[in-house]
């Protein structure tokens, strides 16, 4: 039997590493990897970042190392590389580093998404390591005829897409650097409280308490806003990594390989270490997923409303126009219909909630307009990858809203 695959994972306690860790040592069942470390800049001992009630269980194995880091110094994510005395050397590396809290500045967002991701693969580049899989966030923005496969030009929106864009360039210029980029949809599933479908589910819940409509100014809602389970990010993830340790990155660049065309503003990338020229189109190969839902904007907010016994409808066209002109000025407005209810749905819980990771206010980042159409038929005919989640669904619902009751982060009310 050949000799299992060590790992290490930067970044992603806060989105999505720990379904990926569970999935490469599950506290039951067949390992895929032989040692796992685990790197971030938070802590766990005591917790710093919401964990969810079973990755402490995946700590706590043999074989199993978390390590606080802080990531911006060369010298500590070298440190990281090196293997407990015995082990192998780290042979996948799994990059989810990345800000995603979109109201940090451009400076914060450079520093920790860019410079970050630059040093760990100059790093892992050295280290001659077999797969680098860097999972890129939903940061772009699709056109309305989609889906959109691999080779379309998709944009990043807002400035810290820019600079997650900008990150792949950077990697994908490191010649010596094994990458495969993993671009997905929005994730959804147990313990995943970060994005846009946590956020809907929380105040979904809230209208249905109410017994009131949730309503959004983005109508007809046709646009995209495609998903995809944590499942099958982490699922996704090893696949990618798998298959580039195969191939190696010059015939994975032949079989799979996209250019990433240039995003940003030629003034900023000139002052920034390792940025390429903007005439440069880097290629690596780039992979979308998600489920086949073809979720759109009508359809997510339908299933997820019903699902708490009320409907999904859009504002009149008078206010529509209105929303579409001052979201900033209408974001307190909307807030006050159902913040104060979600306190209060926690106070009334049996048990009360005294901490939970969900959050009900919706800011301008979540109230805007979303356009994410993506083509899935790539990793499944390249790498032969299989959805293990390929429908959006009501017993998924029902999954994450159990398991948040059961660790106590959702309200157990009557009759509910």
């Amino acid at each position: 039997m050949s000799q299992k695959p060590s790992a290490i994972i930067f970044g992603g306690l806060n989105t999505c590493s720990r379904a990926l860790a569970a999935l490469l040592v599950p506290p039951e069942g067949e390992r895929l990897v032989s040692h796992l470390r685990i790197v971030d800049r938070f802590s766990v001992y005591p917790p710093t970042t919401y964990l969810g009630a079973e990755f402490p269980k995946v700590l706590a194995q043999p074989d199993v190392e978390y390590r606080q880091a802080n990531l911006t110094v060369p010298s500590a994510v070298a440190s990281a590389f090196d293997p407990p005395p015995g082990k192998a050397p780290y042979s996948y590396v799994f990059d989810l580093t990345g800000e995603v809290n979109h109201d940090r500045s451009e400076v914060i967002a450079i520093k920790l998404t860019f410079t970050v991701a630059r040093i760990i693969g100059l790093e892992a580049a050295r280290r001659k390591v077999n797969a680098y899989v860097r999972l890129q966030q939903p940061v772009y923005e699709t056109s309305d005829k989609g889906p959109h496969d691999e080779k379309e030009d998709v944009k990043p929106v807002r400035t810290l897409d820019v600079w997650w864009h900008e990150t792949l360039r950077m990697l994908a210029s490191i010649d010596e650097l094994p990458l495969v980029v993993l671009r997905i949809g929005f994730v959804y599933g147990p313990y995943v409280e970060f994005g846009l479908y946590p956020l809907v589910i929380t105040v979904a819940s809230i209208y249905g308490y109410m017994n009131k409509p949730m309503k959004t100014p983005w109508g007809p809602g046709k646009d995209g806003v495609n998903t995809v389970h944590i499942d099958d990010v982490a699922g996704g993830l090893w696949a990618c990594a798998a298959w580039m340790a195969s191939l190696g990155r010059q015939q994975a660049n032949l079989t799979a390989g996209e250019k990433i065309y240039f995003h940003n503003d030629k003034s900023k990338v000139k002052d920034i270490e390792g940025t390429c020229i903007p005439d440069a189109q880097p290629v690596a190969p780039v992979f979308n997923l998600v489920d086949d839902s073809e979720m759109t904007m009508a359809k997510g907010g339908s299933m997820i409303t019903e699902f708490f016994g009320t409907t999904f409808e859009f504002y009149s066209f008078f206010e529509n126009a209105l929303a579409k002109l001052k979201l900033d000025d209408v974001v307190e407005e909307i807030n006050e219909h159902h913040v104060g209810t979600w306190t209060e749905m926690l106070q009334t819980s049996n048990p009360p909630i005294v901490q939970t990771p969900l959050d009900a206010y919706m800011d301008h980042w979540a109230l805007s307009r979303r356009k994410l159409s993506y083509n899935n038929s790539k990793i499944k005919k390249v790498i032969g990858y299989k959805l293990i989640r390929p429908q959006f669904t009501h017993d998924a619902l029902r999954e994450v809203v159990d398991k948040w009751k059961a660790e106590g982060s959702w309200p157990a009310l009557e009759g509910r």
